[in-house]
């Protein structure tokens, strides 16, 4: 049953005089309660939103007496549609509008029950009364959440694609002039920071879920390769940007390149990109978000492979002779060694060995690599090329044979003549 038709019409003949001071009584309820809306000085404002008021109360009213007010209705729809496009263009979210439509009909249903109360109407009349409401006040809720929804995709359609223009601008290989960027980022509504870092982010995942979950000033290419994120000044957020992007990465691989000025972003990127890699290949921690400035010596390592890897035939071919389980072993205590800076005593705590058995073989090693262990040259090329090799080891224990190893293997060190 219609509950509009069990309300008695004389209710409607009761609260039309009163509709201006009800309307006045919602207005100054929703100012009151939500901060958003106390804009008095604002007068088209004001305007706007009690006209839309005085228009549900009217056609509330109307639905009771029963005139005709199916045009009405459209046009009242119309009005609050338009209403939360508005209140998306302002920059407020749903949640706020909503807010202010549950308080602004609770104000009104205050008046209401005193009206009914006024005329003694019996509880049936009443609970239609309330039903009646609650449909009227469920309809505008939907044509204001309706019109926000709307504006909000139309905008955030628009928004995306200028920031992605401005990323585009930041990533290209000619830099722009900072009056260009500023001028895109403005367009953007995207503060420009003093600093950025960027995210490199491996795996799959839904670009508009994770679009939707990233905090606010992070730009996102979620459609580049690799996807990248644009963090704004994060060394004055601290841990709490990890925290803020962990829905978004969704338990992703990602890594985290330097912290560098605006201007030098494709450098934060290459190396965010770089770190991506080698967790992919197992040389860098495989999950979570890896730092890249917590393994700069692995990433120098890894920026010229065939570099490092010419380096490691020349200063370890005194091994290449050498079978392998022993030359694992030398290698192991020949790179504790150097970190040690030449300590037997700490060289046998960093491998868990006896200082004899360390002893043992250092004599060896110093047959092999003579007077050159004592050259600081010498050694700096060696520790680069012996961790170069432990990394690769690493490598291939996490991803199997296909991981390309940096350190060298035993014919190839022959085929040079070592």
């Amino acid at each position: 049953m219609d509950p509009f038709a069990v309300v008695p019409r004389r209710l409607a003949e009761f609260l039309r005089p009163q509709l201006d001071e009800i309307a006045g009584e919602v207005e100054r309820e929703v100012q009151l309660q939500v901060p958003e809306y106390a804009r008095p000085a604002d007068d088209t404002y004001v305007r706007t939103i009690k006209a839309g008021v005085t228009q549900a109360l009217t056609l509330f009213v109307d639905r009771i007496a029963d005139t005709g007010q199916q045009r009405d209705l459209e046009h009242v729809v119309h009005t609050y549609q338009e209403i939360g496009r508005g209140e998306s263009g302002e920059g407020r979210g749903l949640e706020v509008l909503q807010a202010a439509l549950r308080l602004g009909g609770r104000a009104a249903w205050r008046r209401m029950m005193k009206a009914a109360d006024e005329l003694a109407l019996d509880p049936g009349e009443v609970a239609a009364l309330a039903d009646a409401a609650f449909t009227h006040m469920h309809e505008i809720m939907q044509a204001a959440t309706e019109g926000h929804t709307e504006a909000r995709l139309r905008t955030s359609g628009e928004l995306q694609r200028r920031r992605k223009r401005l990323l585009d601008l930041l990533f290209a290989d000619l830099p722009a002039s900072a009056e260009t960027v500023e001028e895109l980022a403005r367009a953007a509504r995207w503060t420009v920071p003093r600093r950025v870092a960027v995210i490199a982010v491996g795996g799959s995942g839904r670009e508009e879920d994770e679009r939707q979950l990233l905090p606010a000033g992070v730009l996102a290419d979620l459609a580049a390769g690799p996807p990248r994120l644009v963090i704004p000044d994060p060394d004055t957020t601290g841990p709490s940007h990890g925290r803020a992007l962990a829905p978004a990465l969704r338990g992703r691989p990602a890594a985290l390149g330097p912290t560098v000025p605006l201007a030098q972003i494709a450098d934060s990127l290459r190396w965010a990109a770089r770190a991506l890699s080698l967790m992919q290949r197992g040389v860098l921690p495989g999950e979570g978000v890896v730092r890249c400035a917590d393994h700069l010596s692995t990433l120098i390592l890894y920026s010229d492979e065939a570099l490092v890897r010419a380096l490691s035939y020349r200063v370890l071919a005194p091994l290449a002779g050498i079978p392998a389980p022993q030359r694992g072993r030398l290698a192991e205590t020949l790179l504790a060694w150097l970190q040690s800076e030449s300590s037997v005593g700490g060289t046998a705590l960093r491998l868990h060995l006896h200082p004899q058995t360390v002893r043992y073989r250092m004599r060896q090693l110093e047959k092999l690599f003579g007077d050159s262990l004592r050259d600081s040259e010498t050694r700096f090329e060696l520790e680069l090329a012996l961790r170069a090799g432990a990394a690769s080891e690493a490598s291939r224990e996490n991803t199997g044979p296909a991981a390309e190893p940096v350190r060298p293997s035993v014919s190839s060190l022959r085929s040079t003549g070592g």
